[in-house]
């Protein structure tokens, strides 16, 4: 649970330890660090820390103190641990106490703490970033039994099992996802629903359609703006067979010859057991046209510069 916080329960938490931990973990030789912080990750990493972008106070609060009570609740209130971060406060208290106190919301400092190294960290009045080091003190000795004893008995295991399925069912089966360039095959299609079907295409016409002016189904303004300037026929997002699942948003969607047609970025609810299994009858990815996407930059948010930058792309 200690681990939790760095999958991102606290935006402001989490740069706090990335703060904390990169000069000590810098200082040491690369193959000898935490694996974000080596040499070949740590300027990702380093990017995101730096980003400028908004952080709100409210949902950072909120999030700090659901994990706060995360950790009370499976640790239980009188684990060392526990005390150790919690003190006599209550996870909402502490959390509206950090938040409240930090000034790690300035990308600004964050950079001056990261380039300051040690000195600059360990000068740093800052509550978060001396939660942090609680945090950093109980959190490592978890993580490195994490690593020792669980991880590195799935790596090896992992290794086993995929040349025994290879051995067995050679290329009949999909591959483990390793990170690389993946290309999957499918055709635009519906699918039935109680018995109902579900046609694969949805237009700009039918956006409007649905729109009541209330959530969940209250359009931008600048959309309602444009409605008459859009063309009403115009795909907006389309239906296909590919099998996709989590991480796959952003991929391009070609036509055979090559043509970006979309960019994939959901999937209907039956693909949700797309991790277990691949039923063709009812999983559909779920692609955002390029008609659409051009209509939109040019007629919605007059994005020229970008058009300009993508270029001729197929309107079909």
């Amino acid at each position: 649970m200690l681990l939790g916080v760095e999958r991102g329960a606290s935006r402001l938490l989490n740069d706090a330890l990335v703060l904390v931990r990169a000069p000590v973990e810098q200082a040491k030789p690369d193959g000898e660090r935490l694996e974000e912080y080596s040499d070949a990750r740590f300027p990702a990493l380093r990017q995101r820390l730096l980003a400028e972008m908004p952080i709100s106070g409210d949902l950072e609060t909120l999030t700090l103190a659901y994990w706060l009570g995360k950790v009370r609740e499976i640790l239980g209130p009188d684990d060392p641990a526990v005390h150790e971060l919690l003190g006599t406060q209550s996870p909402e208290q502490l959390a509206a106490t950090l938040v409240k106190g930090t000034r790690l919301g300035d990308a600004a400092l964050r950079k001056r703490l990261l380039e300051g190294g040690q000195s600059a960290i360990g000068a740093a009045n800052d509550p978060m970033i001396a939660f942090a080091r609680r945090l950093d003190a109980l959190a490592r000795p978890v993580r490195k039994q994490l690593e020792d004893e669980y991880d590195s008995v799935l790596d090896s295991a992992g290794g086993k099992i995929a040349r025994a399925q290879f051995a067995v069912y050679g290329n009949a089966v999909y591959p483990d996802a390793t990170f690389t360039m993946r290309i999957s095959y499918g055709a635009v299609q519906g699918w039935d629903e109680n018995g109902k079907g579900v046609p694969p295409l949805t237009r700009f016409s039918g956006l409007f359609q649905r729109a009541t002016g209330a959530e969940p189904f209250r359009l931008p303004d600048r959309w309602t703006a444009a409605k008459d300037s859009l063309t009403p026929s115009t795909v907006f997002d389309f239906a296909t067979t590919n099998d996709i699942v989590g991480g796959n948003s952003g991929s391009p969607v070609l036509d055979r010859k090559g043509n970006v047609m979309g960019l994939a970025f959901d999937g209907n609810f039956q693909s949700l057991g797309g991790d277990f299994g691949y039923d063709p009858a009812v999983n559909r990815s779920v692609v955002v046209s390029s008609v659409a996407i051009r209509e939109a930059l040019a007629k919605v948010y007059g994005a020229t510069a970008l058009l300009d930058e993508l270029g001729t792309v197929p309107t079909h």
